[in-house]
């Protein structure tokens, strides 16, 4: 193994730069030469790259977003798209190819190894937290401190004028966010896409809350879990409560990586050349019970990662009012 590939791919998330510079500082370590392609896949498609050294990754590990930009590439959908990419790939004479995103870039990473033969590892950076074998993902932990922290805020005002938010978070497919930043932010309601909602117990349940002597909630919904604005309009024709909509939207993708996405990315970036040497060819670099793991690439892309309904209970426990 001499060259070695690298994108960031998908949508941006906490931590990437830093698991930029682990995968390659560990390459450059090791013997390797390293090329990184710009805007991930449509980069590649463009054949766009920059080579990578230890010094070209200096002082990123702090930084947000990516600084080797990405970009959606809906042709990496397409037969031609793949095929267009497997000729550059081919034309750079990779000996390995190291893609840093989320489930739709993983989908993209298995196909490419079946049409180059290049040995592919993927690192699992989203802020979905949707990919299968992983116990999380690189930015997944800053995207939810980012949103409990906003939360916490739009609390206090809840408190202050005795209202219900409604506080849409990132998740159009999946719940992950919402789930953990609503029990961290105490929220009264959790509203995620696996599991169906009755808009009128939600209700119910606000009202005996209030009958309780509880003036103001929080209800958390993830984008994918239906239409915040009509959730919102619901809310106040069946309870009568003064009820206004926060959405957080791509705040949540920016900012410094908390110290747990940093280290997750280290951790990866590092394991993912090993694997490489280690002769893997289709990989996602996992944690499970905090040790990192090679996990097969395709099922962590096609395998639905279940959401924790026990830690829904619990937050559904923990918000109800036991007053005698």
């Amino acid at each position: 193994m001499n060259l070695l590939g690298i994108a960031t791919t998908g949508g941006d998330a906490p931590g990437m730069n830093a698991a930029i510079r682990a995968t390659v500082r560990t390459a450059v370590a090791n013997g390797l030469k390293v090329i990184g392609f710009e805007r991930g896949y449509a980069g590649i498609l463009a054949n766009e790259s920059m080579f990578l050294d230890a010094r070209t990754v200096s002082g990123i590990i702090h930084l947000g977003g990516t600084f080797l930009k990405t970009a959606r590439a809906e042709q990496m959908e397409t037969a031609d798209g793949i095929s267009r990419a497997t000729k550059v790939l081919k034309q750079n004479r990779l000996d390995g190819l190291v893609v840093i995103g989320g489930d739709g870039s993983m989908k993209a990473a298995c196909k490419l190894h079946e049409t180059t033969g290049i040995p592919v590892i993927g690192i699992p950076a989203t802020i979905d937290d949707d990919l299968a074998g992983t116990d999380t993902t690189i930015g997944f932990d800053t995207a939810v401190n980012t949103a409990l922290d906003a939360t916490d805020k739009i609390r206090d005002t809840a408190t202050s004028h005795d209202r219900v938010f409604v506080v849409e978070v990132m998740g159009r497919k999946r719940g992950f966010v919402a789930l953990e930043v609503g029990i961290g932010a105490g929220a009264e309601v959790i509203l995620v896409p696996e599991i169906p909602h009755d808009i009128n117990k939600t209700c119910q349940s606000l009202l005996e809350s209030n009958r309780q002597g509880k003036k103001s909630a929080i209800i958390v919904i993830a984008e994918g879990a239906g239409d915040s604005t009509k959730v919102t309009e619901e809310v106040h024709e069946k309870t009568g409560f003064e009820v206004r909509l926060t959405r957080l939207g791509h705040v949540q993708r920016g900012g410094h990586p908390t110290a747990l996405s940093r280290l997750l990315a280290c951790q990866m970036g590092e394991a993912s050349i090993q694997f490489l040497l280690d002769g893997k060819t289709k990989h996602l670099t996992g944690i499970q019970g905090n040790r990192i793991a090679p996990v097969d690439l395709e099922y962590a892309s096609t395998t639905q990662k279940p959401l924790d309904e026990r830690l829904y209970k619990l937050a559904s426990a923990l918000a109800t009012l036991h007053l005698s």
